[in-house]
C-alpha cells in the first residue's frame, strides 16, 4: 500500500509500505494498548494519514469495535468528549497540543471519563509539563508516546507510562517487536551509549521506498552493514540510547519540521509560493512561542506586497491548512549568505523580531474587544499590545487548536464557526455584543 507524505521538491513522496509492516505495527499497538475483545478504539485520523489505519483495524483484529469520530468532532473539544464518553472509547490517540485542548476543557469541565483506559500520544514532542498534568487529572488511564514515520510503517517506539517521567525529555520507549533501531554516525556505525546520533531503522517495519523516485529512494533507503538480507531507513532525526535501553528524541537534521504534529517540509511550501504572480523570491521559516509550539511564516520579494488573504487563499489550493503558513511578510529583496544562498538564519531571528515588536495599530476601544484581545494574547503566546481591533486571528498565528482553545478560555461565548466567519477582532467583538444585546432584550421581554 502506499501513503503520500510531504516532499522537498514540491510533490509528494509516495511511500510504499509492506503489508508486513503494517501488520506488525497493528500487533504492538494491540499489545503495548492493551486492546482486548469488546474495546473500543476511536479512529480520529483522516483516511489520508497512516495513523488511521491502526485506528481502524486494531480492535476489530480482537473482536473489539472502531468508532469513526468525525472531524466536525474532533475540533470541538466539548462534542469530541461526548463522543468519547458516549461511545465507550477505551483506547484514542491525538497529538500532544490536541491533548492540552482537552485537558484544559476538562479543567474547566469536569467529567468522568468511565471507559477509556489508554491515551496515545504521536505526531510531536510530548513535554513533560503535559504528562504530569494529565496524570495530575487522569491519575488511572495510561499514557503511551509512541514515535515512528510513514518509511517505517507508523510507529517503531512506544513509551508506555503510568506515571511522569523523572527525566526532563519524555522517552520515546523501547522499539516494537521486530524493529531494530540505531543511533549512529555519519558513517552508520552505532555510537556509544548516551552519544548523540542518527536515527536510522532496520527490521520488517522498512518501507520499499518512494514510488517512482529511484534517487530519493537511494539517498533514504540501503542495505543493513548489521543484519544481512535488511534493509536501513534514514530517518534524518537524531537521538541518543538511555541507559534503560530507551530513545530519547533530539531533532531533526534538516528542512523537514513539525507543526502542530504534522510533518512537512519547507521546500514543497516555498516552491508552491514561487509559484504565484508577483512572488520573485521567497523563504519559509518556523518560529517558536514558550510553551505555545511553533508557527510557520513565509517571507518573500516581488516588485510590492501582496493581499495576505490572497496568498493564503491560492496556496490554501494546492497545499493543506496545516502548510499554509500563518503570516506572510514582503520585503525588497531577501538577505543572502555569503555563497549567495537565502540567509535563513537571518530570516528566523527577523521572525523572531517581528514576533515581539509592537505594531502601529489601532488597538481595542471597547470593553468586549479588551477582553477579547486579552484571550488572544493567552492563547497565541503574544504580547496584547501587539493585537489590534483590525487584527486577523489566523494572521497573528492562530490554528484550529488555538481556536479551540479560545472558545474554552471564553466559556463557549464564541465557537469555532464564529472564529472562522469573524477572524477580525472587532467584528468579532460586534458579534458577541449583538448576541448579549438580543438575549438582554428577549429576557426582558
Amino acid at each position: 500500500y502506499i501513503y503520500f507524505t510531504s516532499g522537498s521538491t514540491g510533490e509528494p513522496k509516495g511511500v510504499m509500505c509492506e503489508h508486513a509492516g503494517m501488520l506488525n505495527h497493528v500487533c504492538a499497538k494491540i499489545h503495548d494498548l492493551g486492546i482486548g475483545e469488546g474495546d473500543v478504539v476511536a479512529q480520529t485520523a483522516p483516511q489520508c494519514f497512516d495513523i488511521s489505519l491502526w485506528q481502524l483495524v486494531s480492535a476489530l483484529l480482537v473482536g473489539g469495535r472502531t468508532l469513526l469520530v468525525e472531524q466536525e468532532a474532533v475540533l470541538d473539544a466539548a462534542r469530541f468528549l461526548d463522543r468519547i464518553v458516549g461511545g465507550r472509547v477505551a483506547v484514542v490517540q491525538v497529538v500532544p497540543s490536541y491533548l492540552e485542548v482537552v485537558l484544559s476543557y476538562l479543567t474547566l469541565h469536569p467529567r468522568e471519563l468511565p471507559d477509556l483506559k489508554c491515551v496515545s500520544v504521536t505526531g510531536e514532542a510530548v513535554k513533560k509539563e503535559l504528562v504530569q498534568r494529565w496524570f495530575a487529572t487522569q491519575p488511572a488511564i495510561k499514557l503511551v508516546n509512541a514515535y515512528g514515520l510513514t518509511e517505517t510503517s507508523d510507529d517503531t517506539n512506544h513509551e508506555v507510562m503510568d506515571r511522569a517521567p523523572d527525566r526532563e525529555r519524555v522517552p520515546l520507549g523501547h522499539p516494537i517487536h521486530n524493529v531494530h533501531v540505531y543511533v549512529v554516525d555519519q558513517h552508520l556505525s552505532p555510537v556509544p551509549l548516551g552519544a548523540p546520533g542518527e536515527i536510522v531503522f532496520s527490521g520488517v517495519c522498512v518501507s520499499r521506498g518512494y514510488i517512482n523516485d529511484p534517487e530519493r529512494t537511494r539517498r533514504a533507503f540501503m542495505p543493513d552493514p548489521h543484519r544481512e538480507g535488511r534493509r536501513l531507513y534514514r530517518s534524518g532525526d537524531y537521538g541518543r540510547w538511555l541507559p534503560e535501553g530507551k530513545l530519547e528524541f533530539l531533532g531533526r537534521r534538516d528542512t523537514q519540521v513539525k507543526v502542530s504534529g504534522f510533518r512537512i517540509e519547507i521546500g514543497e511550501i516555498e516552491n508552491t509560493l514561487l509559484r504565484l504572480h508577483g512572488v520573485r523570491d521567497c523563504a519559509a521559516v518556523v518560529t517558536g512561542r514558550v510553551d505555545h509550539g511553533k508557527r510557520l511564516l513565509a517571507f518573500y520579494s516581488g516588485e510590492r506586497p501582496l493581499d495576505a488573504n490572497a496568498l493564503r487563499d491560492q496556496l490554501g489550493e494546492s497545499l493543506p491548512e496545516y502548510m499554509v503558513p500563518s503570516a506572510f511578510h514582503w520585503r525588497r529583496s531577501l538577505p543572502l549568505t555569503e555563497n549567495g544562498k537565502i540567509d535563513r538564519k537571518a530570516l528566523t531571528a527577523l521572525a523572531g523580531e517581528l514576533d515581539v515588536a509592537e505594531q502601529d495599530r489601532a488597538g481595542p476601544s471597547t470593553a468586549t474587544e479588551q477582553r477579547l484581545a486579552a484571550a488572544w494574547a493567552e492563547v497565541l503566546g503574544i504580547a496584547k499590545y501587539q493585537i489590534g481591533r483590525r487584527d486577523h486571528f489566523f494572521d497573528l498565528g492562530g490554528t484550529s487548536l488555538s481556536a479551540l482553545k479560545l472558545a474554552i478560555t471564553l466559556g463557549r461565548a464564541v465557537s469555532l464557526k464564529d472564529l472562522t466567519d469573524h477572524p477580525i477582532l472587532a467584528d468579532l467583538a460586534t458579534l458577541i455584543d449583538g448576541r448579549a444585546e438580543r438575549r438582554s432584550e428577549n429576557s426582558s421581554a
